[in-house]
């Protein structure tokens, strides 16, 4: 994958180009969640691809990135977010985040309004982590720290996907090859990457000021950011969508993509068809 430098910072991204025949296409990036890179959104760019530009971004000591010595914190990971956007002349984009990808998501709607277009929001919260939580999640980084991944890949895997798709082929599958990608990244870095998250600040009352048009979709068996979460952002985002998932856990990208797909195909057109109808007409 290419590297890009951001403030001296080495970020890995994809970027999938313009679409033939339409050169001023709009641009859709996509944030991952903890533990993932920007393949669990491989199903969504295989399709939107042919509408837009898709532009996919790993975080900080994940996926491709490699670890930095700081900046796991949320308020630097959309400092990055930024200048991906504008070092690749991006913006204003469609902004899709998962989990940790949303966290940042909602900072950078809130912030830097300017460089979006829309915001979508998949399985996250706009609270800091729950307290009951945090040990836990400390016990299970730092097992991965000294162990590496493997020996507990399913709890963990409890946390980031639902119970009906861990039971069936599909999902052992994807659970195999989440754990080998995982395995296969520093896990100093990883460790940092989980305490970026369980140390994050709530941003409720940054949410109201979101302007942009805004959707949330969450798994009807999401664990880590249940529903409650997202419907306390919808709460707080003027006019945004909920759309919830049946049979669907923290993972929706990779567990329902053809649903995810769709609602993103959906929304994403009803805001072109807005900005296009909003925008004057040359006289």
């Amino acid at each position: 994958m290419p590297i890009i430098q951001i403030d001296s910072v080495p970020i890995s991204y994809t970027d999938t180009g313009a679409p033939a025949g339409k050169p001023g296409a709009a641009t859709v990036v996509f944030g991952h969640g903890l533990l993932f890179g920007g393949w669990m959104f491989r199903a969504q760019l295989a399709a939107l691809q042919r509408d837009y530009r898709c532009v996919t971004l790993d975080w900080r000591g994940q996926g491709d990135t490699p670890p930095t010595a700081g900046g796991y914190d949320m308020d630097t990971l959309a400092a990055d977010a930024v200048g991906v956007i504008r070092a690749l002349d991006a913006g204003p984009v469609h902004w899709v985040g998962l989990s940790m990808g949303g966290f940042v998501g909602q900072r950078l709607a809130a912030r830097h309004g300017e460089l979006l277009r829309s915001l979508t929001l998949l399985d996250t919260s706009a609270r800091a982590e729950d307290p009951a939580k945090i040990n836990e999640y400390h016990r299970l980084a730092l097992a991965v720290r000294w162990l590496g991944i493997r020996p507990i890949a399913g709890r963990v895997a409890t946390h980031l996907f639902g119970p009906a798709f861990l039971a069936s082929p599909t999902g052992k599958e994807v659970v195999r090859e989440w754990s080998r990608r995982l395995a296969a990244i520093d896990r100093v870095g990883t460790r940092n990457a989980v305490h970026g998250v369980t140390e994050r600040g709530a941003v409720d009352g940054e949410l109201p000021a979101i302007t942009v048009a805004t959707q949330i979709i969450v798994g009807e068996d999401d664990a880590a950011t249940p529903l409650p979460h997202a419907r306390h952002i919808a709460s707080l985002i003027p006019h945004a969508r909920l759309h919830t998932i049946p049979a669907c856990g923290h993972s929706s990208s990779l567990e329902q993509p053809e649903t995810v797909t769709e609602l993103l195909r959906d929304f994403l057109a009803s805001v072109e068809s807005s900005t296009s109808t909003a925008e004057p007409h040359p006289t």
